[in-house]
Order: C-alpha cells, then sequence, then structure tokens
C-alpha cells in the first residue's frame, strides 16, 4: 500500500486539498496522476487553454494527439472542434482517475477543472451555453467548468450552479470582485433551495497569486524592498477575511444548515515568479481550513520537499501589511484590474495559438 508524503499530508491535514495545474494526457493514461492520488495526496487537477496548448502541440514534434487529430480532421472537424474533442477525451479521463477521491471525501473532493472557451470571458449567454455544453459531454459528477469571474460572468455564475453544475470560478484578482462572485454562488443555490432541489453542487473559486507579487513588486522597484513579495499573500488572505465574513458567516447560514457545501477559496498561480523567494511561499503561507491550492507540477515537488507549516497561515490578518503597501504609493485596486484585463489575454493568446497550431497540425497529419 502506497504511503503518502508526510509533509503533503500535514498541509492537508491543515484543510488545504492538493489540487494539480496542469493536467496532461500522458499523466493520465501512463498512471502518473493514479500515484500522486495515492502517494503526494492530490485531491484534484485543472486545465486551461495553455496547458492544453503546450500538450497538444509540443515543441512541434511529434505529438500524441497527432493520430487523433488525423481521424478527426479527415472527419471534417474544425480546428475549435478538434481541440473540443481532445481535451473532453483529457477531462474525461482525469475525471475517472480522481472519482475514488470523490467518492471517499462524500462528493467534497477529486474534481477536474475545465475551462470554457476564454474568448467568451465578457459575453454571459454564451459562457453559460458553453458551460452546459461541456458539463453534458463530460457526463462526469466530478467535473468543474471554469467561469472567468467578470462582470459578465456573475449572471453564468448563478445560472450554471442552479442547473446543478459544479463551477470554477476564475481569474480573480480583487477582493471586492470576489465578494460579488460568493454573492452568486449563494444566489445560485438559493434558487435550488426554493425550487427543492438537491444542494449537493459544488463550487470554488481561484484567486490569483503571484501575480500579485509581479506586479507590485516591479511598481515598487527599489523602493521598500521589505514589502517585495509581500502582497500577494496579504490580499489573498484579506480574500480569506472576506470568505469567513460570507460564506463562512451569515449570508450562507440557511444553505449551511440545510447540507449546502460552502465554495472554497482556491489560490491559483501559486508558483514563485521570482527565484529569490521560497518555493513554497504561497503554499505555506496560505495553508488553512476550506483551502484548495493549484500548484504546478514544481511547487508540489517543493512542498513535498520543503514545506515547514503546521498551523493555519491564511487566516493571519493582513492588515497591517496592506496599509504599508497603501502607504509606499501602490494602488492595489488599479493592481488588480490590471491584472484582470492581462490574465484574459493570457488565456486568450494561447487559446488561438492553440486552434492555429491545431490548424496547421490537422493540415500535416491529414496529409
Amino acid at each position: 500500500m502506497a504511503v503518502s508524503n508526510p509533509r503533503l499530508q500535514r498541509l492537508t491535514a491543515l484543510g488545504t486539498s492538493i489540487s494539480l495545474d496542469p493536467m496532461q494526457r500522458d499523466l493520465v493514461r501512463g498512471g502518473e496522476l493514479a500515484r500522486m492520488v495515492d502517494e503526494e495526496c492530490l485531491r484534484g487537477v485543472t486545465s486551461n487553454p495553455a496547458i492544453f496548448e503546450k500538450a497538444i502541440l509540443g515543441d512541434g514534434g511529434a505529438s500524441p494527439y497527432d493520430e487523433a487529430i488525423a481521424e478527426l480532421a479527415n472527419a471534417g472537424a474544425s480546428a475549435r472542434e478538434i481541440y473540443q474533442q481532445l481535451a473532453i477525451e483529457d477531462v474525461q479521463g482525469a475525471c475517472d482517475v480522481l472519482r475514488p477521491v470523490w467518492e471517499s471525501s462524500g462528493g467534497s473532493d477529486g474534481f477536474v477543472s475545465f475551462e470554457v472557451d476564454p474568448d467568451l470571458a465578457f459575453d454571459t449567454d454564451r459562457t453559460l451555453e458553453q458551460a452546459k455544453e461541456y458539463w453534458a459531454r463530460v457526463d462526469r459528477p466530478n467535473l468543474m467548468i471554469k467561469i472567468p469571474g467578470t462582470d459578465e460572468g456573475l449572471p453564468a455564475i448563478t445560472e450554471a450552479l442552479a442547473a446543478g453544475i459544479n463551477v470554477n470560478v476564475t481569474l480573480l484578482f480583487a477582493v471586492s470582485q470576489y465578494e460579488k462572485v460568493m454573492h452568486a454562488f449563494i444566489a445560485g443555490l438559493d434558487r435550488r433551495r426554493v425550487e427543492g432541489l438537491s444542494l449537493d453542487v459544488h463550487s470554488v473559486a481561484s484567486f490569483f497569486v503571484s501575480r500579485v507579487d509581479t506586479e507590485v513588486d516591479a511598481r515598487l522597484g527599489d523602493d521598500h524592498p521589505e514589502l517585495h513579495g509581500k502582497a500577494g499573500v496579504a490580499n489573498a488572505r484579506a480574500a480569506y477575511q472576506a470568505y469567513e465574513r460570507i460564506v463562512g458567516g451569515e449570508p450562507f447560514a440557511e444553505l449551511r444548515a440545510e447540507g449546502a457545501a460552502v465554495q472554497r477559496p482556491l489560490w491559483a498561480s501559486t508558483g514563485v515568479k521570482n527565484p529569490a523567494y521560497s518555493p513554497v511561499l504561497y503554499v505555506d503561507e496560505l495553508a488553512g481550513p476550506d483551502t484548495v491550492n493549484t500548484m504546478p507540477l514544481d511547487t508540489l515537488r517543493a512542498a513535498g520537499e520543503h514545506s515547514e507549516v503546521t498551523e493555519p497561515r491564511c487566516t493571519i490578518d493582513p492588515s497591517e501589511t496592506l496599509a504599508a503597501i497603501a502607504a509606499a504609493g501602490i494602488d492595489l485596486d488599479d493592481v488588480t484590474d490590471t491584472l484582470l484585463k492581462q490574465g484574459v489575454d493570457k488565456f486568450v493568446e494561447p487559446m488561438e495559438s492553440l486552434l492555429a497550431g491545431i490548424e496547421q497540425r490537422r493540415a500535416q497529419v491529414g496529409a
């Protein structure tokens, strides 16, 4: 019987659900994902267009997807249809590997997140339409559909949850926007409560961390070196305070009393960008109850080797740090607005590159 890594076990015991970013076909089909579930306390996995771009196109050489691309191309599928079919097959495979986690946790863990096309981030109706399409096509109870937490995404989040679709709200940087997302989540489940439907619908809210430090550190320049690497954790801790106030407090009380699961905050972008920082900075400093940490593979490995956290740290009050950052002339609202615009672009651009690459590969393998 496999023995789990003790450092990752300790992190899990503190309430942090370990998730992996990225999901790749070779991890799923080669057995590595199953091994990580057994030995590295893995509780979930996520995907996005940037991940699929690297997996499907690789370095331009032979790809494990070539045969499937050729078959779909010969059947007349477009580049976008090919991407969707390949991605759905990979997501289904990952869901099947993680199904035992989902079952043993009573449906609270073991999820695979699959993103709606990023060029829909500001289109409510098409976002909802595709969320429903992907939910039906993947057809796995431990699927989460990733919907951007933009203002246009909020109604789609509520409607998807009301329809019984598990939702991973992504691209969150600002605490104020996260608060809107939590209320959209509550509204969706409350619709089900009023209609007498099952409340066994799950959601996480993906709050991005390291990109905040990258932007703030750049704005600080050589000034206030004591604040470098502090903004990302402080901003996330402020988000956790909002979570405790809204989902952990009175707004969610009636739903909680009827058995609804909380919408957990998920720490995304937790690989450090600055090599001077500890590789487990965003793991240890944000560990705590009802959280998910989606880690790049290198960060997960680092956590298994170096994590030292022994008590919850996401609950630490960030007020003093945030005040110091503001006093240094940093407008955190402007930082998070900038990051949201960049974040959408960082998902749209790989999607465009992926579709162009599939179109080229489609012609090559078809020939």
